[in-house]
């Protein structure tokens, strides 16, 4: 077995995969990885599962001495990584030799970062079917726990790889298209209670713009700004979350639950985030804004199997020299439904 050494473990450096699923209804939270987006592509890129456990970090990334070689891609923010003392690239894979250091010091742009390791990265137990880290319940991931000054952690043997034919200085010749966080447009399809809210809520609601405040995590993105009226409270008999819901609290300012959200909750949801939009709202920084634009529950689908069908397209073209681009979908209600393939 292969390892590698926490010499920095930087500020919210955990091991995570999709999540753990199935388990709502006993109250545990899904957990996994904050931008799907970057995780997916991160462990396409070194030709892994698409469920392979990675290491997410956030606005300031770790540094890992590698005591085996190992294939890594780097994805999500770009946290200006370093491989020894030399820039080290984003969104390709290239070799890291033993006894080298990599670094990714701080976020320039984007909150969160993705470490994928070839053949199957980091090894850690699997707890209730997820390698993923639940922090409050100390469950799952690297002992249940953030990374530590000093940990030693496994990962899967990667040499010989056979995936990749690296040139002379280890890297691939042409990254995949780089995924900007800079726009603020975030699009949603109406909530479960969208009609406790006034005409003038909702019109608050997608015409303002909204801040990422001080107090976002990993469980839920809050948001200043003006407050939204509703037309009998706030309040309703607790339900379920689903990622992305918009709940609207007393105070009247949304609240997007994200990964380790609660499995229920007690306040009126507005609207739901797209999931192909949850990667750009992840990666809004404290103090930037966002837009919420409504959109179709039908285009939020096509947009998602359009999604889907790059990823396939980065897999299918993974040894090649080819740079992609996300598709542009068009809106259009009057088309059927969508169908949805699994994820490969």
């Amino acid at each position: 077995m292969a390892k590698f050494t926490v010499c920095v473990p930087g500020l919210l450096t955990t091991v995570q995969d999709r999540g753990r699923m199935g388990y709502a209804a006993s109250g545990f939270s899904p957990s996994g990885v904050m931008d799907r987006r970057a995780f997916s592509l991160g462990n396409l890129l070194v030709g892994n599962a698409a469920n392979a456990p990675a290491i997410e970090f956030a606005f300031a990334g770790p540094t890992l001495e590698f005591e085996n070689d190992a294939v890594v891609a780097i994805t999500g923010a770009d946290f200006n990584p370093r491989l020894d003392e030399e820039r080290a690239p984003m969104y390709q894979a290239f070799v890291v030799r033993a006894g080298q250091r990599l670094s990714m010091p701080a976020a320039e742009r984007g909150v969160y970062g993705y470490l994928a390791i070839a053949n199957g990265g980091v090894d850690v137990p699997r707890v209730m079917g997820s390698a993923s880290t639940n922090l409050k319940c100390s469950l799952g991931g690297f002992e249940g726990r953030r990374f530590a000054f000093g940990d030693a952690v496994n990962f899967h043997d990667t040499t010989p790889n056979p995936y990749y034919d690296f040139g002379p200085n280890h890297y691939r010749n042409d990254p995949f298209y780089h995924f900007e966080y800079l726009t603020q447009e975030i699009r949603v399809v109406p909530g479960p209670q969208s009609d406790l809210f006034t005409s003038r809520g909702i019109d608050t609601f997608y015409k303002e713009r909204y801040q990422v405040s001080a107090q976002t995590d990993r469980m839920g993105c809050r948001l200043d700004g003006p407050q939204i009226e509703s037309s009998r409270g706030s309040d309703i008999i607790s339900d379920g979350i689903a990622l992305g819901s918009i709940q609207i609290p007393a105070q009247g300012t949304p609240i997007v639950m994200l990964a380790d959200r609660q499995t229920t909750g007690g306040y009126a949801k507005i609207a739901t985030v797209a999931s192909v939009d949850i990667p750009l709202l992840v990666q809004r920084a404290t103090k930037q804004y966002v837009r919420f634009k409504p959109v179709s529950v039908i285009e939020a689908q096509r947009l998602l199997v359009a999604e889907r069908d790059y990823y396939r397209n980065v897999r299918a073209n993974a040894r090649g020299r080819l740079t992609l681009e996300m598709p542009c979908i068009e809106p259009n209600d009057h088309a059927g439904e969508p169908t949805m393939p699994p994820v490969e």
